[in-house]
């Protein structure tokens, strides 16, 4: 079956000496995975379409019970370039690839979340203020579309218990906000440094909780270095 339908590129990995293999979040297939043939040739390269961050529109067949889908076709629907220009977005924009690439499942789509995902890094693209409501904003996202929206009144998960999120002048505010999924509508208080490492070691703690696999995530680990003292 051919498959046409936008994507993020999440991550990609050389293959042989001219292709690679890239894993997407596409609108309409969730997350997939892509062999593109020939990608670092010369004569016909398409490797600088697949570099984390890109937009692109794809074409390939699917095949059932088949990992890997051959692209046929892709190009280019919108640049972030601007991203490149901020370490601190840059840091935490590739840092949600990540977390996206570890947390959402082969052919489980989630187009709402994709559609949050892509104003996200608009979002980011325009140099935002603080880019940690951002990340936050996203994280809060994640967790409701695949099923573990924050219950900011409840500390406590088998074999786990939370920091209070309310425990701060404002964390659980800005929490709650964050949660409404507005991205026009952001929370404008000022955050203190109780209340960023509030919301960050709270939202953090529950990813790590429902998902395994994320507290080695280098580009997370990159992106706590680069935020200090101010960030998770």
């Amino acid at each position: 079956m051919i498959v046409n339908t936008p994507a993020i590129v999440l991550k990609s990995m050389a293959y042989g000496e001219t292709s690679i293999i890239s894993r997407c979040f596409s609108k309409n297939k969730g997350k997939i995975s892509l062999i593109v043939k020939g990608a670092k040739s010369k004569k016909n390269p398409k490797i600088s379409y697949f570099q984390p961050l890109s937009y692109v529109e794809l074409v390939y067949n699917e095949k059932p019970n088949r990992a890997l889908n051959v692209l046929s076709k892709v190009s280019f629907i919108e640049s972030w370039q601007n991203i490149f220009n901020d370490i601190r977005s840059l840091s935490l924009s590739i840092a949600l690839l990540e977390i996206t690439e570890k947390t959402i499942l082969e052919g489980d789509p989630h187009p709402e979340l994709f559609q949050v995902l892509k104003n996200v890094l608009r979002a980011y693209n325009k140099n935002p203020d603080n880019p940690n409501l951002l990340f936050w904003f996203y994280e809060c996202s994640l967790l409701t579309h695949l099923g573990f929206r924050p219950i900011l009144e409840k500390h406590d998960l088998p074999g786990i218990i939370l920091p209070d999120p309310n425990r701060g002048s404002k964390s659980g505010t800005i929490l709650e906000k964050l949660m409404e999924e507005k991205i026009d509508q952001l929370p404008k208080e000022t955050i203190s440094k109780e209340d960023n490492k509030i919301i960050s070691d709270y939202l953090w703690l529950l990813l790590c909780y429902h998902f395994d696999g994320l507290y080695n995530i280098k580009s997370v680990e990159i992106a706590k270095q680069i935020l200090k003292p101010k960030s998770f």
